[in-house]
């Protein structure tokens, strides 16, 4: 029973895959498998409960009764009796946003746009509501999880399962590369493979490019792509600012953008898509595996798993040009002749892409994990590769109040503070410069005075002088000597302060007219002296 629902709903999908241009807008719209389903569901909840109430977090219980809610209220089933979760509309918009904005379609919507093109879908009536519920429910486990929980675990037994979870890991992630090869909106994909192999791109740097995505309402990948463009072609008038927390991830996303490049430039640049594909593959698995040891588990199954992916390609292409062949009705344009303008480059890669699409909906149609609560919760299978679960990453990390801040924030800080400290001191500092300012003038002012009195009694002094000419007792006049402030005659102040400050004065030039004195040249005075008469 789960073998036919599968392919019906491998059929169902390439019914979907020939009616593209009808049932969306892109060819490189990618299908979300009943996993991803589920996936998308739990982070919907969880933002829709961080709405509600501050949370980023939902339960295994809420999680699964939503997930049944849903899948009858999608499939147009009854849903009488069926215990829902609060807020269930919210949740439903936040879940087809998400698909949206990320180019996705669920199996669901497969179905319902194939169902409405009853002309075009003629064979269309292989898939069953209620079949495609149980396909995408899993109840064709039901019976063998009874069976597997009565047998008691041997070391075999879980080696087994330890290698099967490693096995699926290492699908997982080849398939992440290969589907945002496919489909650069999808964050899905973003979110399983950027710090695979470790780039230092961990929940802070993928919280980062989250909140810049939903600021510019851009893709992850794409604010990624675009952030690094900017920084090696923008130049410094281009340049994002200092302040932009994805700064600090310079190194990490650049090394995943350069990788990415990679990847399509060997999309793009090799036509045939079988060697295309083989080396994307292997490109991809010389990345993940370098560096490791190669006995490692992980190692191993990611050589496995590359392997088995080149063969299906290639089968996948064979059975492509056995179609071509046989009928030449294909809406698919022409291929252009070798001397077109755009030979090489408009068409070419697009041969491996529908290829990879055909690749990864068979990986759509592939039946669900048997254990939600691993799928969901479990981090231990991401050890191997130093990442976190799904959940984790998309959830915020806490910022805790007593850590070290960034040292640009700390110095700005610190220059603030500078700023705020400076304006008292400049106040005080300029009250005491006027203040200094105005005992200067008045110094000045007296200054004046006493030079204008001694200019008085320098005249009367001069007409008394006497000359001796054998050089014993001369008197120097105010030209060659300071003036004497002995018979000054100050006028009279009513301020005794002032009175005080004259006094002092005359102290000072007393001493200085002494200290003259002292520096004369010996003959200095009889020269002078010749030379006046």
């Amino acid at each position: 029973m789960a073998v036919f629902n599968q392919k019906s709903v491998s059929d169902m999908i390439k019914e979907f895959r020939k009616n593209w241009r009808a049932l969306c807008n892109s060819e490189r719209t990618t299908l979300c498998g009943a996993d991803s389903m589920l996936l998308a569901l739990q982070l919907s909840m969880a933002e829709n409960n961080k709405q509600h109430s501050g949370e980023f977090t939902v339960s295994l219980s809420d999680v699964l009764l939503t997930w049944k809610y849903l899948l009858h209220e999608k499939l147009n089933l009854p849903v009488e009796n069926m215990d829902v979760t609060d807020h269930y509309e919210d949740v439903r918009k936040i879940y087809d946003d998400f698909l949206k904005n990320s180019n996705m379609l669920d199996l669901i919507d497969v179905y319902q746009k194939c169902r409405a093109l009853t002309s075009n879908c003629e064979n269309y009536n292989t898939v069953s509501p209620s079949q495609l519920l149980d396909f995408l429910s899993g109840k064709q486990y039901a019976v063998g999880d009874e069976t597997d929980l009565s047998i008691p675990t041997s070391p075999t037994s879980k080696y087994n399962r330890d290698n099967e979870k490693v096995q699926l890991l290492a699908r997982k992630i080849i398939f992440s590369y290969l589907n945002l090869l496919v489909n650069s909106k999808n964050d899905l994909a973003v979110a399983y493979i950027l710090n695979i192999p470790d780039r230092g791109l961990g929940r802070e740097a993928f919280t980062d490019l989250k909140h810049a995505a939903r600021e510019k309402q851009m893709s992850i990948f794409l604010v990624a792509t675009s952030f690094i463009r900017t920084i090696e072609l923008g130049g410094k008038g281009y340049a994002p600012p200092p302040s932009d927390p994805l700064r600090t991830h310079v190194k990490g996303l650049s090394n995943f953008i350069n990788f990415i490049d990679k990847l399509d430039e060997i999309l793009g640049e090799i036509p045939n898509p079988s060697i295309a594909g083989g080396q994307i593959l292997s490109v991809i698995k010389m990345q993940l595996i370098k560096g490791q040891n190669s006995r490692d588990p992980f190692c191993k199954a990611i050589e496995e798993v590359a392997q088995d992916l080149d063969l299906r390609i290639k089968n996948i292409i064979n059975s492509q040009e056995g179609v071509v062949a046989l009928s030449t009705t294909d809406i698919s344009p022409a291929r252009p002749k070798s001397h077109a303008i755009n030979h090489g480059t408009a068409y070419c890669g697009r041969d491996t892409v529908k290829a990879l699409l055909v690749l990864l909906d068979e990986e759509a149609a592939n039946a669900p994990t048997k254990n939600k609560a691993e799928l969901l919760y479990d981090e231990e299978n991401t050890i191997h590769h130093h990442g976190t679960s799904i959940l984790t990453l998309f959830r915020s990390p806490t910022q805790v109040n007593n850590s070290i801040k960034p040292l640009r924030e700390r110095i700005c800080v610190s220059m603030q503070e500078k700023k705020i400290k400076g304006v008292n001191p400049s106040v005080g500092r300029s009250t005491i410069g006027t203040s200094f300012g105005n005992v200067h003038l008045d110094r000045s002012k007296n200054e004046k005075v006493s030079r204008k009195s001694t200019s008085q009694t320098g005249n009367k002094s001069s007409k008394r002088k006497q000359v001796d000419l054998d050089g014993e007792n001369i008197l120097c006049d105010n030209r060659n000597e300071p003036p004497q402030h002995k018979n000054a005659k100050i006028p009279k102040k009513s301020n005794d302060s002032q009175n005080r400050l004259y006094g002092k004065l005359a102290k000072v030039a007393k001493s200085n007219k002494c200290t003259a004195k002292d520096k004369l040249i010996s003959g200095q005075a009889k020269l002078t002296q010749f030379f006046r008469l």
